[in-house]
């Protein structure tokens, strides 16, 4: 039997859709709109300009890229091809950029207009990049010379060539953010993706005839694969835009009548803030989704207090599991606030001690998991995949309890608990405690330093607008509700906290910012 009469793979998915959806809107980004059979046309056509130009089957193509129809269509032309795509964190540094592409062997880059400098800039440094294509951006802008056009390839002549292509071959290899130490390259093929948009279909309700606002970026694996991939799997048509800001954003929801949007709980806290939120028309939006991050419960409980026909979901995972792992869906969020939930449908999740027992209900123990969607290892790194896959399971770094009816609760990340004098201290319990407090937008606790206590409880706050706050008030709040070792003993006021464009606090930089804060104390 000819292998492709069963084949299931990314490649396979758009084309499937455009059959049963042919004039459905399938995208729109910009001026930009293609209904499902245009978009699956668009693909053959840059899939065949980029075979003409030596890329096939395993070849390594890098993207740094802001969010683009270009970028979608070329996601589905790489997989067609049986290339693996990379795509790269384009607030990264040039040097950082660089790490990627040799790392990954990458010999053809994909870019925009915003970031062709940067992206020759890290090409030039010791990599193997030979050829640049260049990406429409969501405004119109022109292509950069020396670099093949998307709009080029999109008129190449031809049908793509036939790739022996396994479901069971490498998809793409996207690296984590390295806040541990250098970027490791997650493998991820192209059963462990479908696997996991199959999970994503059943248990957040993903559903044709949705229609999806896209707005944190593609490179991020929340973005592209929990989102964008099971929408043009299910035939959900995806709104595409590069600008997660409120003016951006509220304008789109309430213009092309969306009725579900993902975003990071930073960007729903900017939402809630603007003076646009309560003038805009979100009557249709019925699903909404957070994760990448934990949602503070009272942030929570004002989405519900503000948008009482919102479902809500929060998808927890990480990249190595492509990456959806848990999910609370909307008839627990308040019955179980700041919890994760259980594992969706192709996962199975532990919390386990140091000697992989399960812990008892209330204990804090590590999350593993065993899944298809899990990653084949990281990129030429066997010591790393073999320390990350121990005992048979793999591991999250994330430690948890699990209730009575088996919801998990994480804790804290195990890079981010902090020691203070002896005793361990959740930062996501001291940031809950002081997210009580009504003139508090956003808060994060970190460990700095400190002559007596070795590392000593920090929050940086940021103030709601038109309010006050001092430090005094927030340490004597802490001191009535919590026990005096996780109690700051520093207070430090910001304008804003440091993030990426996927809205995770950037803990490290506060860490490093922050270092000195008890030199004059």
């Amino acid at each position: 039997m000819n292998p492709a009469i069963r084949r299931q793979t990314i490649a396979d998915l758009l084309h499937r859709t455009a059959k049963r959806l042919p004039t459905q809107t399938g995208l729109i980004c910009g001026n930009t709109r293609w209904t499902f059979a245009e978009f699956d046309a668009v693909v053959d056509r840059v899939a065949a300009g980029l075979s003409g130009m030596g890329v096939g089957h395993a070849s390594r193509v890098a993207v740094l890229a802001r969010n683009s129809h270009g970028f979608a269509a070329l996601r589905f032309a790489l997989a067609r091809l049986g290339a693996v795509l990379v795509p790269i964190n384009f607030m990264l540094k040039a040097e950082e950029v660089a790490f990627i592409l040799r790392h990954a062997e990458a010999q053809m880059l994909a870019t925009d207009s915003g970031l062709a400098d940067l992206a020759r800039s890290a090409a030039a440094l010791d990599t193997q990049v030979a050829q640049f294509v260049w990406l429409p951006s969501e405004d119109a802008t022109q292509p950069v010379v020396g670099m093949t056009s998307f709009d080029e390839l999109a008129r190449s002549a031809g049908a793509p060539p036939e790739v022996a292509l396994g479901s069971t071959d490498l998809a793409q290899i996207v690296y984590t953010s390295g806040t541990e130490s250098m970027p490791k390259g997650a493998m991820l093929t192209h059963d462990a993706v479908i696997s996991q948009y199959a999970s994503c279909a059943v248990d957040a309700s993903i559903a044709h005839g949705d229609v999806m606002l896209h707005a944190l970026p593609l490179y991020h694996c929340a973005q592209l694969d929990v989102f964008f991939g099971p929408a043009v799997y299910v035939g959900a048509t995806s709104i595409i835009t590069a600008k997660p800001t409120p003016d951006n954003l509220l304008p789109l929801m309430a213009q092309h009548r969306i009725n579900s949007f993902f975003a990071p709980p930073t960007v729903w806290i900017a939402l809630l803030r603007s003076p646009l939120f309560d003038g805009t028309d979100l009557s249709l939006l019925r699903k909404g989704y957070y994760g990448a991050s934990i949602m503070p419960v009272e942030v929570l409980r004002e989405l519900a207090r503000r948008l009482p026909d919102v479902g809500f979901w929060n998808l927890y995972g990480q990249t190595e599991i492509a990456p959806l792992a848990t999910m609370l869906g909307p008839d627990d969020q308040l019955r179980k606030p700041g919890s994760c939930g259980r594992a969706v449908l192709n996962v199975e999740t532990r919390v386990v001690d140091d000697n992989m027992n399960d812990v008892a209900p209330g204990e804090v123990g590590e999350i593993v998991h065993r899944s298809p969607h899990l990653m084949l290892g990281y990129f030429r790194d066997e010591e790393k995949t073999k320390a990350a896959f121990q005992g048979g399971w793999f591991h999250s770094g994330d430690l948890a309890i699990l209730d009575e009816e088996g919801f998990i609760t994480v804790v804290d990340r195990k890079k981010d608990m902090i020691k203070t004098g002896g005793e361990n201290v959740a930062s996501r319990e001291v940031e809950e405690m002081i997210y009580r407090l009504g003139a508090v937008s956003e808060v994060a606790v970190v460990g700095v330093s400190h002559p007596k206590w070795v590392e000593a409880v920090v929050a940086v706050i940021v103030v709601k607008d038109g309010q006050t706050l001092t430090e005094q008030q927030v340490l004597a709040h802490c001191a009535e509700h919590i026990a005096s070792f996780k109690a700051p003993k520093a207070v430090v006021f910001t304008d804003a906290l440091p993030k990426n464009p996927s809205g995770k606090l950037l803990k490290r930089e506060l860490r490093e910012r922050h270092r000195a804060v008890f030199e004059n104390r």
